[in-house]
């Protein structure tokens, strides 16, 4: 009887799961390629980084901005120190006569989100109209803050994602956590193509100052350990779901690093689903909780049918094969985008390693402390 029951679970939630991903595959063929032409941004813009001990990274971040391809007279650049042991701070301070401006985060009192307080402290020192916030590992092109501006200055928007894409992989290990991250990436695209939007990462996030002020800022999520990216995405898009966009655009993407071992990768995704219960959007916590139900049955139907229940194996079987098929249609438009197509060679392993992973981090993501940037965070 139980494995009627498991049986008929798996077949209705792999349907379910094929109309989502595909749903999801509509929403990013809805996105318009964005190109910004010959116009030239006319918006004050305020940059802002929350930084921790990076000091290995955030020269780098600082000298690709500043290389950037965008007035000068309308760019402000704010670092935000977070109590960084290292040289973080004086190497900030040595771009000081490039306009790059050092604030330094002292809380005395423990915090469960230090970065929100930072972004905060930065929203309230900025001067620009438009806040960008990005990571201070990140790398771009010349052309990202004209392409970003102007994206939103032709479409009014009032919150701006935009893509994120690891680069510089070191390993297999890393080659997964790309394809991996790229399936995250346009998850939160496609909901914004299907204006549903869902997620976004505040890596390459912009919204306007005003409107992070109406929205009360980051109150009734400051507490969290994470969410200063989509729980902030879902304040703005329960008053304006028609002024969220995404800039579908190459020259629109932030680059940074996959996390070089599985302890530093979990802690990453613990932390990421850790806001995941504090949706106030009860569809989209249906979505994750029937994505996550879809890879229990997986896990068990394929686990059972390994050692004790062999009747199991041909469902099991076009579950897992059906997942792969949709995944694959999913990810082959992204992968082009990030001119990463290569990394589909590696979705047959993505695509098992990923229902554990997906089970475990939808427990682990929910309980306990994990540890961050040398804290231990609820």
């Amino acid at each position: 009887m139980a494995i009627q029951l498991i049986s008929i679970a798996l077949v209705i939630f792999t349907g379910v799961y094929i109309l989502l991903v595909g749903y999801m595959r509509s929403g990013w063929g809805a996105l318009p390629v964005f190109s910004r032409g010959e116009k030239k941004a006319g918006t004050k813009v305020s940059v802002l980084i929350a930084a921790r001990n990076e000091e290995a990274n955030i020269g780098r971040t600082l000298s690709d901005i500043l290389a950037q391809d965008f007035p000068r007279e309308l760019l402000e650049i704010i670092v935000v120190d977070d109590h960084s042991t290292d040289r973080t701070s004086a190497i900030v301070q040595s771009f000081s006569k490039q306009g790059v401006k050092l604030l330094t985060l002292r809380e005395s009192e423990p915090l469960n989100s230090y970065k929100k307080k930072a972004i905060s402290m930065a929203i309230a020192e900025a001067i620009g109209e438009l806040i960008i916030t990005t990571d201070a590992d990140c790398r771009m092109g010349k052309n990202w803050l004209t392409t970003v501006v102007t994206c939103i200055e032709q479409h009014h928007y009032f919150l701006l994602s935009a893509p994120v894409v690891y680069s510089q992989q070191r390993s297999f290990f890393e080659e997964l956590q790309t394809l991996e991250f790229l399936y995250l990436i346009g998850l939160g695209a496609a909901g914004i193509g299907n204006r549903y939007p869902s997620t976004c990462n505040g890596a390459n996030l912009a919204y306007r100052r005003d409107v992070f002020y109406e929205m009360g800022g980051f109150n009734g999520i400051d507490h969290l350990a994470s969410g200063d990216d989509e729980l902030f995405l879902h304040k703005v898009a329960a008053k304006y779901p028609d002024k969220i966009g995404f800039c579908k655009s190459r020259d629109a993407i932030v680059y940074t690093d996959a996390k070089r071992n599985l302890r530093g990768f979990m802690n990453q995704r613990r932390r990421w689903a850790s806001k995941s219960t504090h949706y106030k959007n009860r569809g989209i916590v249906a979505l994750g909780i029937s994505i996550w139900f879809f890879n229990v049955l997986l896990l068990l139907s394929g686990v059972a049918a390994l050692t004790c229940c062999q009747e199991l194996w041909p469902v099991f079987a076009a579950a897992i094969s059906l997942k792969f098929l949709i995944e694959f249609i999913f990810l082959y438009p992204l992968c082009r985008f990030a001119q990463r197509k290569d990394l589909l060679a590696y979705l047959p392993v993505l695509t098992i390693v990923h229902v554990v992973y997906m089970v475990y981090i939808g427990v682990a993501g929910n309980m306990g402390k994990y540890q961050w940037k040398g804290r231990r965070v609820n």
